[in-house]
């Protein structure tokens, strides 16, 4: 199947039955191998892309509804992602569902997703009970938007990567660096991304200023969140070479749903997985 078979862009019916055929895969070799980036099993990265699903319903066993938002995270090394607008018309699909227990939810859900994407994923939910407890904090790092500089490149420009003029081989420096610019478009229907990016790295320092116009000339680009940070994270490892490198986006929620990709080259690195401010 191509992307002119998925839901995204064309008009559909909400489903009142609960289907799993609704969600829509989508390979990841193709952009990947346009980034030059080879098999799976070969990626020069982990990470995970971890969704937050904010309109979550079904039925109990009585017929009452429940609410729940549910954590979904998907390894970065499974062949396939899932298509935005299918995974909500899959959890649309649960709002007339009986089901007997969270436990029977949660077990759907990460089999369902599984078999979509062709790996294991971890499912977490969280109740009602939990919801006052859930917080809201922006990225660590240093600000790179409160640097006064002109900007007019629009279309990804990884020539514009480079070391900070200072630096010098051998000097090794570690640093998270944050920018609230990101923005790119949907590859099918135009519409904008929006994001906060996150790049922590350790080696030669980079340049910051370069590093700020690098991210804001994706903001013409049609590509998926996960697509966009693996292209970050490619272009910066070729421009820099850092011995370490994460980079980490939180996109903003459409249609209840936020997708917030992370990709890394260290070993045991970790992600906060807590929503920020525009979320």
């Amino acid at each position: 199947m191509s992307l002119t078979d998925a839901p995204l862009g064309h008009h559909v019916a909400y489903p009142d039955q609960y289907d799993p055929t609704l969600l829509f895969p989508i390979e990841r070799a193709a952009n990947r191998a346009a980034l030059g980036l080879g098999a799976a099993a070969h990626l020069p990265f982990h990470g995970a892309d971890i969704w937050t699903a904010y309109e979550l319903s079904w039925l109990n066993a009585k017929g009452k509804p429940q609410v729940a938002m549910a954590v979904v995270t998907i390894p970065a090394d499974s062949p396939r992602l899932v298509e935005s607008k299918s995974f909500k018309l899959y959890l649309n699909s649960l709002n007339q569902t009986r089901l007997d227990d969270e436990a029977l939810l949660r077990e759907r859900l990460a089999q369902d997703i599984g078999a979509a994407v062709g790996a294991d994923v971890e499912l977490d939910l969280i109740m009602p009970r939990d919801f006052a407890a859930q917080g809201i904090a922006e990225l660590g790092g240093t600000d790179l938007d409160a640097l006064d500089i002109a900007i007019d490149t629009y279309q990804p420009a990884p020539g514009l990567l480079r070391h900070a003029p200072d630096s010098r081989d051998g000097d090794i420096v570690e640093e998270t660096l944050v920018s609230r610019l990101l923005k790119s478009n949907c590859p099918v229907t135009g519409q904008p991304d929006w994001g906060s990016v996150q790049i922590r790295y350790r080696g030669r320092a980079i340049d910051r200023v370069a590093l700020l116009k690098y991210i804001v000339s994706l903001r013409q680009h049609a590509g998926f969140h996960e697509h966009c940070v693996e292209q970050i994270h490619t272009d910066i490892m070729r421009a820099c070479a850092p011995a370490e490198l994460t980079v980490y986006a939180r996109y903003t929620r459409r249609g209840g749903l936020d997708i917030n990709p992370w990709r890394s080259n260290a070993p045991g690195v970790r992600v906060d997985a807590t929503r920020t401010a525009r979320q």
